[in-house]
């Protein structure tokens, strides 16, 4: 074991090696989430006249249930954006959803209630129910992280995954993205400053971060599984004797 952990490069195992002394950086706009296929959506309508507005919230309100490895548990219902990139608003029928923020799905649901006059001077508020984004590889806990506020960094992410371990590649963490109906695969080398300023300094709905395993704990995997078969055999034997031995 302490072979293993002198192959592990000190300055690769921390954060922002080139981070002087007082650095600062231009705050990162965070870009608006898009609506995608399969996204749960909470939509809100609020007006001068509560009772009216009330039928268009009872989708937030209801829930459904699902089954999770650890039991049933129940979900808001929301409103689910389908294969064809639609959702189904009471009294609207179908509204395009998908390619949209949530100001744009706003502002077109808002102008819909007007000019069918079933509101007078409405407030939409859209929200994500699924905005989350998993943690995979070399973490202490890999995760699936739920994101009520639709606000998360890689670091706050690794953070709740109880941090890269000192078997994982810091310099070359990769994330997994969907954009236009693609995935699309970046590196990020968290040894250098360069994240503060990078794209993918906060993360976005369904995106997957892997960290690799480095040399030290391949090297190690390796060795573990050459000895185990010999580990296993010289216990059979140990067993094979004592067992003759107490007969």
């Amino acid at each position: 074991m302490p072979f293993l952990f002198s192959c592990v490069n000190s300055r690769k195992a921390t954060y922002f090696n080139d981070l002087g002394d007082n650095a600062s950086f231009a705050t990162i706009e965070i870009p608006e989430p898009i609506i995608q296929q399969n996204d749960l959506l909470s939509i809100t309508v609020s007006s001068l006249n509560p009772e009216a507005s009330r039928i268009f919230n009872l989708p937030n309100q209801s829930e459904v249930r699902s089954s999770t490895p650890t039991g049933d548990v129940m979900e808001p219902a929301g409103y689910l954006v389908d294969k064809d990139g639609m959702i189904r608003f009471l009294m609207l029928g179908a509204v395009k959803a998908e390619g949209l923020t949530k100001s744009q799905l706003q502002n077109n649901l808002r102008n819909a209630l007007l000019s069918r006059k079933l509101l007078v001077d409405p407030v939409v508020e859209v929200r994500f129910l699924n905005f989350r984004v998993t943690v995979l590889g070399e973490v202490t806990r890999p995760t699936v992280i739920t994101v009520p506020g639709e606000k998360i960094s890689l670091l706050e992410a690794l953070g709740l995954a109880g941090d890269v371990t000192i078997y994982g590649k810091r310099d070359n963490v990769l994330v997994i993205r969907e954009e236009a109906g693609k995935r699309i695969t970046t590196r990020v080398n968290l040894n250098s400053n360069e994240i503060f300023t990078s794209p993918y300094y906060y993360l976005r709905s369904n995106d997957i971060v892997y960290i690799e395993p480095n040399k030290a704990r391949v090297a190690g995997a390796t060795r573990l599984n050459q000895l185990l078969p010999a580990l296993i055999s010289a216990l059979s034997v140990v067993v094979i004797v004592v067992d003759r031995l107490a007969q």
